[in-house]
């Protein structure tokens, strides 16, 4: 990978990143899973973009290099302020932007707000936006207890193919990076709620898609675990401006399952929002 990694102080909190290419800014934001950061969300991606873009991978708050802060209130919210003004500081006024899970979720909550605060001109949401199942998947991922057992559970969860849970060195990497100071605590964090509280609603499919006004596109694993058959088309019908695709032989991480696959959407979508521009 011939990304750099930096750091950026944004309002207090060190924000680490990523950054290779140059030209038109593409903003990655990887999954909400416990271990996760830019480098193992978008490792096959950075490189294939780079060629013709200027990629920015941010740690979002809480996982990776970046500083292990939460909001009990807002999470989401903080995660998405904390972007806007991470772009704001890199003098980054308009943006591709790309999104993997909990990343994807965040992309469509605020572009489908009130008053955006990302400076979109397109996005790309893959498996994130369709209703979470409540399965033994779900689970995995909910109630990890950093051992590499839970982790295994987890990467099992994430993928279709049975090779990723077996390679011991893949689950290690992103065992070391959950159990890394602080990066435990934080997500675990955001689940605690005080006896009696009502559970916080998860995310949702159904949201105003049809404000979005940029160009989209939302990308559907064939084999996810934890997201239902057609729900990216029945999102993608919603949106003025949007395609769906549905990527063969991929679970909840298609940028990571099938990354050719992925990387010739990517680079057709935003090329050809190029060119409409």
């Amino acid at each position: 990978m011939i990304a750099q990694r930096r750091t950026l102080v944004v309002d207090g909190s060190a924000t680490s990143y990523l950054e290779a290419g140059s030209g038109r800014p593409v903003v990655l934001l990887h999954g909400g899973e416990f271990g996760v950061g830019a480098e193992l969300g978008w490792e096959h991606t950075i490189d294939a973009l780079a060629r013709r873009y200027r990629v920015l991978a941010p740690d979002m708050l809480g996982f990776g290099e970046s500083a292990k802060v939460i909001d009990f209130n807002d999470g989401r919210g903080l995660r998405i302020r904390h972007i806007a003004r991470f772009l704001e500081l890199l003098g980054v006024d308009s943006a591709d932007f790309i999104g993997n899970s909990m990343g994807a979720i965040n992309l469509l909550v605020d572009a489908t707000s009130d008053a955006p605060r990302l400076p979109m001109r397109s996005l790309v949401a893959i498996c994130g936006g369709g209703e979470i199942q409540n399965n033994e998947h779900m689970r995995a991922l909910y109630d990890y207890d950093a051992t590499m057992d839970g982790m295994r559970r987890i990467v099992t969860a994430l993928f279709h193919a049975p090779t990723y849970p077996a390679d011991e060195v893949y689950v290690r990497r992103r065992y070391e990076s959950s159990i890394a100071p602080g990066a435990w605590e934080a997500l675990a964090a955001a689940r605690f709620r005080r006896p009696g509280a009502e559970p916080v609603a998860g995310p949702s499919s159904k949201r105003a898609y049809e404000r979005i006004a940029v160009p989209a596109l939302i990308v559907e694993g064939a084999c996810d675990k934890l997201l239902p058959d057609g729900w990216a088309a029945e999102i993608a019908g919603q949106i003025a401006d949007a395609r769906h695709a549905v990527v063969p032989q991929a679970g909840h991480c298609p940028q990571i399952e099938q990354p050719e696959i992925v990387n010739e959407l990517l680079t057709d979508f935003l090329e050809s929002k190029g060119r409409q521009a």
